[in-house]
């Protein structure tokens, strides 16, 4: 079969690997698409210790043609996404069954661009900072994948008020499609003296960026008012909190890791997953893919997303009709 691997030099490639065969718990999917997401930039920048060669991808959706020891064997023929460590990027994945949910009222298409951001962006509004009717919630990253979901699924969880971050104007205009009351963009942000950044306090901020842009993201938290930090696109320097400022205010910091939950309670995550995919079936809610490609092509996908040049979800074209 056809995968890509990263190698100990650093560089994707595209070779012929040996099929995997799942083992207790798990599926084997015929991958037809797989997602493109930020931690195939992390992963390609040593930023998490992985074996090489690394068959990469972390997400994908197909048709399940091999169950092992363990799962039920009625999975066989259904159209699934999957959340997985590794391997999505080949032409057959083995994956969790825990982590392997049915799609079958989607496109395999559409249920590649569900992902980790979706489940992400679910938890992040509804079981990290709970949004409330009323709410007014401020999105940071706001063009990308998890925030063109986020602000969706706060606006359906009835917030009045939804503020999206966004790099430029250009990525303003697109991030304008999924909801938002209103776009600014980080330099309006950061300039405490622009009237309309800093004209009124956030009931919700979701954060992946850090640094100062996390500390700006606390003096512009209402009272009660909750931030989620789930990223540290700025680096990782250290923010200092004034933990008695937050308890006089009411304010809390929380943190949200998907990874570590699909290894400590993935029972949670996959919760989360079946209410989002719910929720995208029924129309609510929709991921917005704006770039695909195949898998010789790896190498700019991950170029394109690292300098911030991709907007909503980009996948990778696998194998579109394999059975």
């Amino acid at each position: 079969m056809k995968a890509v691997v990263l190698d100990t030099d650093d560089r994707f490639h595209l070779i012929d690997a040996e099929r995997p065969v799942p083992g207790p718990g798990q599926v084997a999917i015929a991958v037809q698409y797989a997602g493109i997401q930020w931690g195939d930039v992390l992963v390609r920048r040593g930023h998490f210790p992985v074996p090489r060669p690394f068959v990469a991808g972390f997400e994908a959706a197909g048709q399940v043609v091999g169950v092992g020891p363990g799962v039920d064997g009625a999975l066989l023929g259904r159209t699934v996404t999957a959340l997985t460590s590794g391997g999505a990027f080949a032409e057959v994945l083995t994956a969790s069954a825990a982590l392997t949910f049915d799609a079958e009222g989607l496109a395999p298409r559409t249920a590649a661009a569900v992902g980790w951001t979706t489940p992400t962006a679910y938890d992040l509004i509804h079981t990290v900072t709970r949004v409330r009717s009323g709410d007014r919630v401020l999105v940071h990253a706001a063009a990308g994948g998890v925030g063109t979901m986020a602000a969706q699924f706060a606006r359906a969880a009835g917030a009045g008020r939804v503020v999206g971050v966004v790099g430029d104007a250009e990525r303003a205009v697109y991030a304008a499609r999924f909801g938002y009351d209103r776009l600014i963009t980080r330099a309006e942000f950061a300039d405490a003296s622009d009237g309309h950044a800093g004209e009124e306090p956030f009931d919700v901020i979701l954060d992946p960026v850090g640094g100062s842009t996390r500390l700006a993201g606390l003096q512009r938290l209402a009272p009660h008012g909750r931030l989620a930090m789930y990223g540290t696109l700025a680096g990782s320097a250290p923010v200092v909190l004034d933990t008695d400022e937050l308890l006089m205010s009411g304010r809390s910091v929380l943190s949200y890791n998907s990874d570590l939950l699909s290894r400590t309670h993935p029972e949670r995550l996959a919760d989360s997953a079946r209410h989002a995919l719910r929720a995208m079936t029924q129309g609510d809610v929709r991921p917005d893919i704006t770039a695909e490609y195949e898998m010789a092509d790896i190498e700019e996908a991950l170029e394109r997303l690292a300098e911030g040049k991709t907007y909503g979800k980009s996948i990778l074209r696998v194998a579109p009709h394999l059975a």
